[in-house]
């Protein structure tokens, strides 16, 4: 031998943490594209929910006021969203490694919370539009 070394990497060398359970990732990660599309859907609808308030003839100050809750409210609600779903799916990535994995509830709650109000806004604006003062 001259003095070469050489090194023989069988399949189980190569094999990661995270390659034991690319079903759970991957199942994570299609979890976590589905809450990016809702909170972009969410923020849509504020803006949607705006433009009607503007472009209404029977515009007035209750439907103003409910334009403007419903698209800041669904603003915030869709960043929160995507923010808090980035974080989650960094927390499941580890949970999954660790076999340490445990469901929340916390983004469930949120986005409950978030489309009552939104939800209400929307009834709010609807009502003064088809039934004006």
């Amino acid at each position: 031998m001259n003095g070469v070394i050489h090194i023989s990497l069988t399949d189980k060398d190569l094999t990661t943490t995270d390659s034991k359970y690319v079903q759970q990732h991957l199942a994570n990660e299609r979890t976590f594209l589905a809450w990016v599309r809702t909170g972009i859907a969410m923020a849509g609808i504020g803006f949607l929910a705006a433009g009607f308030g503007f472009n209404s003839s029977a515009y007035d100050r209750l439907a103003h006021i409910a334009a403007i809750i419903t698209g800041i409210t669904s603003l915030v609600g869709g960043i929160s969203i995507i923010l808090y779903s980035a974080a989650a799916y960094h927390r499941k990535r580890t949970q999954i490694n660790e076999q340490t994995f445990q469901a929340s509830t916390g983004l469930i709650r949120f986005l409950t919370m978030m489309l009552l109000v939104i939800g209400l806004a929307l009834a709010i604006l609807l009502y003064v539009l088809l039934f004006p003062a």
